[in-house]
């Protein structure tokens, strides 16, 4: 039995989905943040040195990391259907987006997230307001305008192909929900941008991504 390790709003919910979509039966273990640090409990720990979610079980294998827990299971079970055969350019697209989803549109939306609750802690009467300034200024002057950009060219993308991976819905797909359901919730994503709104409300629909939630519970990245 494959067992999802999931913690609330987070990129978890991405795996539950990718496993509706592949009408895998599976597992969920929950696991609830902090309300005070917004970090996951110890717990995770048990199951993976770094306490994150997701953590996905498949037997023996014990994995971590959303992009390749996706990868294994689009390569183990979805193969041909969610994730291109190997050698085609649809794979190297969707190779492509998984690491994007990661290692490019996901750094300035942390940013954002980070330098946001900077500027709103608590602090010394003499601090709290340099503290906010710096926390602004880098929001404006550095964080937003990388946001933006990456807004700009996932927007253009969409402009050549109906989904991320090309003309099919893919395991592409599924890894850039996070980023911009963030994007959406906190970095500026709005209807502005025609072809990424359209994107949301076309993934939003889709019906295991609606099993998902129902499996995961309260979905909120705001």
């Amino acid at each position: 039995m494959i067992t999802v390790h999931h913690l609330d709003n987070s990129r978890s919910q991405r795996i539950l989905w990718l496993l509706e979509e592949l009408g895998l039966d599976y597992r969920v273990e929950q696991y609830k943040r902090d309300p005070k640090t917004m970090l996951a409990p110890p717990a995770l720990r048990a199951i993976h040195p770094l306490g994150k979610a997701p953590v996905l079980t498949d037997g023996d294998l014990v994995l971590a990391e959303s992009g390749a827990i996706i990868e294994y299971l689009g390569d183990t079970y979805g193969a041909g259907t969610l994730m291109p055969p190997p050698g085609t350019e649809a794979r190297r697209r969707c190779s492509y987006w998984l690491h994007y989803a990661e290692g490019s549109a996901m750094p300035p939306l942390l940013l954002k997230l980070v330098f946001s609750r900077v500027a709103k802690a608590p602090a010394p009467f003499f601090v709290r307001p340099v503290a906010r300034a710096i926390a602004t200024k880098v929001q404006r002057t550095f964080v937003n305008p990388q946001i933006a950009l990456h807004l700009d060219y996932m927007e253009g993308e969409l402009g050549k192909h109906a989904w991320f991976g090309g003309e099919d819905f893919s395991v592409a797909d599924i890894a850039m929900s996070f980023p911009l359901e963030a994007a959406s919730a906190r970095g500026g994503l709005d209807a502005g941008r025609p072809r990424l709104w359209a994107w949301l409300e076309r993934i939003h629909a889709r019906p295991a991504y609606r099993r998902a939630l129902e499996r995961g519970g309260a979905y909120r990245l705001g």
